[in-house]
């Protein structure tokens, strides 16, 4: 490698670094902002003009915020958790392409370097609850192992169904594959099913128990301060933009669009991404704020009993699909029957169990006795 070589890819790094930085930024201040017009407040309005200086202002109150340690900690494990959780957020960007030459490094099987980095973070979730010695810490990071194994599956199933489709793992080759039809036409179960279990690795609202405020008061970070929980933080938003990434990338077409690129040239390609990015970001958005959190036990069961059966299925007509030549329309039309089906079988079930008689509000005296 020669020196030429090495400084281009570490002026990349730099840059890709200050992209999340920024763009974790931005996504704190829209989702405030999105949160309170839904909620019918105006959000941050103090802190620069239409309150655009509050993520600044976050970010240097936990500079300069104390950073504090407990007593009884496992001081490696709790100082190398933070790192455990942002080294992945920041390391799979290096292979996510914004548009066919603007990326740092590109790889052939990139998907698979993709989902096989991600799930590291969870580890350092499992390693930030160990060395707290709290309780609450404890359950958090139990609660983090069991969502990742739930929901695993079904991401890669989903990813597993483009992949079949384009013929490629390389992720510039999956979007040149939609220049003429998307694959969310195609693959509309896949898209919710790779949304819904995402939002479920990254511990976002509905799926948020691992980290539960009202019961585990922030379970594995609940011992964190500082530069430190801010890792975590950082962690979370960019994790949360990658999603929106991939999901543009997967099923969106990327930076593939009419109009922008002809009067723009490269910078119309990204544009095209970025729209469709914050898009999906902007659903995400809307899912915090009109779902109310589940249960442990409904969000296994969703896992198990819903989303894998699911992606099996959806797995299954990609293979008819691709095999037997069937037109987009009739793939369209199965992949809604199918969804549809789903939440049909779902919704009996729901009111199975609502009405057996097991199944029955508990009285104060009754606890009490």
């Amino acid at each position: 490698m020669t020196l030429d070589t090495l400084l281009d890819i570490v002026l990349r790094l730099v840059a890709l670094l200050l992209f999340i930085t920024v763009t974790v930024l931005a996504l704190t201040y829209l989702e405030r902002k999105v949160l309170a017009r839904i909620q019918q407040r105006v959000g941050p309005m103090r802190t620069g003009p239409l309150g655009l200086l509050q993520p600044i202002a976050d970010a240097l109150k936990l500079l300069v915020k104390e950073d504090l340690m407990p007593a009884k900690v496992d001081r490696l494990l709790f100082w190398m958790a933070p790192l455990v959780v942002f080294v992945p957020a920041f390391v799979i960007w290096v292979t996510i392409p914004f548009t066919r030459d603007l990326v740092v490094r590109n790889l052939d099987m990139g998907i698979f370097f993709i989902v096989a980095v991600s799930g590291l973070s969870s580890a350092g979730m499992v390693m930030a609850g160990l060395s707290s010695g709290n309780k609450y810490a404890l359950l958090g990071a139990a609660r983090a192992a069991a969502q990742l194994i739930s929901y695993e599956l079904p991401v890669v199933f989903a990813i597993l169904a483009v992949v079949m489709i384009a013929g490629s793992l390389d992720l510039r080759e999956i979007v040149l594959k939609q220049n003429v039809t998307p694959y969310i036409v195609v693959q509309p179960v896949g898209f919710l099913l790779f949304v819904m279990a995402g939002l479920a690795e990254l511990g976002r609202t509905p799926f948020d128990i691992p980290s539960a405020e009202s019961e585990l008061m922030g379970g594995p970070m609940i011992e964190y301060s500082g530069m430190h929980w801010a890792m975590f933080f950082l962690a979370e938003y960019a994790n949360t933009f990658a999603l929106a990434a991939l999901a543009t990338l997967l099923y969106l077409g990327g930076w593939e669009g009419p109009v922008l690129p002809a009067l723009l040239g490269p910078v119309g390609n990204v544009l095209w991404f970025l729209i469709k990015c914050y898009l999906v970001i902007m659903l995400i958005f809307w899912v915090r704020s009109a779902m109310p959190r589940l249960r442990v036990d409904q969000l296994l069961s969703l896992a198990w009993k819903g989303l894998l059966s699911l992606s099996f299925a959806n797995l299954f007509l990609t293979a008819f699909y691709r095999y037997m030549g069937w037109p987009d329309v009739v793939m369209l039309v199965v992949s809604l029957a199918l969804a549809a089906g789903a939440l049909y079988v779902m919704a009996r079930r729901r009111r199975a169990t609502a009405a057996h008689p097991s199944v029955r509000l508990v009285t104060r005296e009754e606890l009490a006795r």
